[in-house]
């Protein structure tokens, strides 16, 4: 599969994830939680893991479906891969929402759709890349 069907279908699935993200970390803040800096960190920790699942299959079934890469393996991978994300994920987040005056929707966005060309790559180069020892 050529890179352009693979961003098409990386894109697809990272929307779908992303909205599972953003529609859990605005939920909590709107319905549980005072919306707040500490609030909005604690929150994308459980929108991360409920978008998680979603990237995941997403990603194994359409975008790097062709890969063969073992189901344990590349399960191991992505969520090193997603891990990695989640950090810069957080300390962008964290410093966007401390060090400037954006609503933390904003920021939310700045930071799911940066993300989400680091994760491609490693996805791409590494997670799901058939051939490489475990």
């Amino acid at each position: 599969m050529g890179v352009p069907g693979q961003l098409l279908r990386f894109g697809v699935v990272g929307i779908c994830a992303m909205a599972v993200h953003y529609v859990v970390v605005t939920s909590l803040l709107r319905f549980v939680a005072v919306p707040g800096r500490p609030a909005v960190l604690h929150a994308n920790v459980l929108g991360f893991l409920c978008a998680f699942p979603v990237s995941y299959l997403g990603h194994r079934h359409a975008t790097f479906a062709a890969t063969g890469v073992p189901h344990h393996l590349a399960m191991r991978r992505f969520f090193a891969t997603a891990v990695l994300g989640f950090l810069v994920n957080e300390g962008l987040l964290a410093l966007l929402v401390t060090a400037t005056r954006l609503d933390y929707r904003a920021a939310l966005v700045i930071v799911l759709g940066t993300v989400a060309a680091l994760t491609f790559v490693l996805a791409r180069c590494w997670a799901f890349a058939a051939g490489q020892a475990p």
